[in-house]
């Protein structure tokens, strides 16, 4: 069974860092694009950001361009994304998700195939 756990979630303040991650199993990650994505209340689903399969190439959703860092760890199936400078616009519950081999890195919710169940982090002003 492919799982994705995401866990680092919670409660902050305006200004604060936050890590998420997000464990894999039941996949080899190397063979997977693995993305972030969130949904705040009342809001589609945002691209967050997303890695490549070998690390070395990560997008980003404009919202949070040079804020946050997505890194992965392939000998261990997990990825990691490094939030700087919240705000309450960031809000929202966070998904990891992946996005099988053949395919090239994406930012539509639609192209990914494997979701985690999600983590909450809120900013508090």
């Amino acid at each position: 069974q492919v799982t994705l756990v995401e866990s680092g979630g919670g409660l902050v303040q305006t200004g604060d860092s936050l890590r998420l991650s997000c464990a894999a199993s039941g996949l080899t990650s190397t063979t997977y694009i693995m993305g972030w994505f969130r949904q705040a209340p009342g809001k589609e689903r945002e691209f967050v950001a997303c890695i490549s399969r070998s690390g070395l190439t990560t997008y980003y959703g404009q919202s949070v361009k040079g804020r946050f860092t997505i890194s992965r760890e392939n000998g261990k199936n997990t990825n990691d994304l490094r939030m700087n400078s919240l705000n309450a616009e960031d809000t929202a519950v966070y998904y990891c998700a992946a996005r099988s081999s053949v395919a090239a890195a994406s930012s539509r919710w639609v192209d990914y195939d494997i979701w985690g169940q999600g983590t909450q982090v809120t900013v508090s002003s």
